[in-house]
């Protein structure tokens, strides 16, 4: 007999009352990695996750993680939250005001030894510590910490419940910044550290485009858009909850280090770009995000009197009117890869630019995001 295949099976049909928007749902997520689940306010991300986590019973649905079911309305089963191997973060670090940082850790440890039926992935205390950078607070209040310092508690304490999917709610939304930026590499280390399945709901484009590998897009309970990040994120008619941010992810190894003015060259399939060189070792891969509205055409390769460093040969597969008439979005295969370009629709008038044309794309060093 075949074994079924991994993966995340959610079909739900769910209305709340009073307010009357409703969830209509029906994809299989991938088991591994991060599948980010994006749209606007009000989309019906928080209520999925609900749902997937047991604190709502879906009117009528299925949700299935591998082989073990957690709801089936035709077979009337419904697994209560407690119950369920699952890891919840949420938007404000849900942290125990009254127990020390390292007693919020330990109990998680004591709930996971409490339900021991649920499987486990061992994951160790003290290299959880390092790897979260907590070890130094531990003995510290919550009312003590940033909030940074809360959420990297709230993470770890998720993990040592040995939980086989992590649900992340909007775990940056209520941090400035600079706190962004200090949480942004741990939740990176937790997806590359933890072969455990995330999904993460978000409205911030660029902490989809950072740590996603999966993308499902809701707009108003509905699934818009699905699939491979890369390729989500390379239609030709994108999410329009993207607005103006519109753009690629591309994964790159660092090939290159120019010590006399500080570059960087970053190998992808298609060819390569030149950026700020951030202290990255040789051959790390890296993952590179260009916004459309940063990329520029033209017939012919840039001159060397120009200041954009990167001109990759591209040819053009698609072209359609953008949102706003003015502007027209231009697709291109540079290599084996994707890349948007936003352009006015005067210039494309003007450059005459047709489906099939061979064109330069120019990106600015100083525009690639990292």
């Amino acid at each position: 007999m075949q074994q079924a295949k991994p993966e995340i099976k959610l079909k739900l049909k769910h209305a709340q009352k009073p307010n009357g928007f409703s969830l209509d749902i029906d994809i299989s997520l991938p088991s591994h990695g991060v599948s980010a689940i994006f749209g606007a306010s009000g989309s019906g991300k928080t209520s999925l996750l609900r749902c997937i986590a047991g604190l709502e019973k879906a009117d009528h649905g299925h949700i299935q993680l591998n082989e073990t079911i957690w709801q089936s309305s035709q077979s009337g089963i419904f697994v209560p939250p407690y119950k369920r191997a699952i890891g919840y973060i949420f938007q404000e670090a849900s942290l125990f005001t009254h127990l020390t940082a390292g007693d919020n850790l330990q109990y998680a440890i004591k709930r996971a030894a409490k339900f021991g039926g649920q499987p486990k992935n061992n994951i160790d205390y003290k290299a959880l510590i390092s790897l979260m950078g907590i070890e130094p607070i531990l003995n510290q209040y919550p009312a003590q910490l940033s909030g940074g310092e809360r959420q990297r508690v709230a993470m770890a304490r998720a993990l040592l419940s040995q939980p086989q999917l992590l649900l992340m709610d909007e775990p940056l939304a209520a941090l400035d910044y600079e706190r962004k930026r200090e949480i942004l590499p741990y939740l990176e280390r937790i997806r590359d550290d933890y072969k455990i399945p995330i999904i993460y709901v978000s409205h911030a484009i660029d902490e989809v485009a950072r740590l996603a590998d999966h993308l499902v897009v809701l707009d108003q309970g509905r699934v818009t858009h699905q699939g491979k990040l890369a390729d989500v994120l390379g239609q030709i008619e994108p999410p329009l909850a993207l607005g103006e941010d519109v753009g690629i992810v591309l994964h790159a190894r660092l090939r290159m280090r120019d010590l006399d003015w500080h570059l960087v060259e970053l190998a992808f399939d298609g060819g390569a770009l030149w950026t700020a060189d951030d202290g990255d070792r040789l051959n790390a891969k890296i993952r590179l995000r260009i916004l459309a509205r940063d990329v520029s055409l033209t017939k012919q390769a840039s001159a060397k009197t120009t200041s954009i460093l990167n001109s990759l040969p591209a040819k053009i597969t698609a072209i359609v009117p953008d949102q706003h008439k003015a502007f027209a979005l231009v697709q291109l295969k540079v290599g084996n890869s994707v890349i948007l370009a936003r352009v006015t629709a005067k210039s494309a008038a003007l450059l005459d630019l047709k489906l099939g044309d061979n064109v330069w794309a120019n990106v600015k060093s100083v525009s690639i995001i990292r």
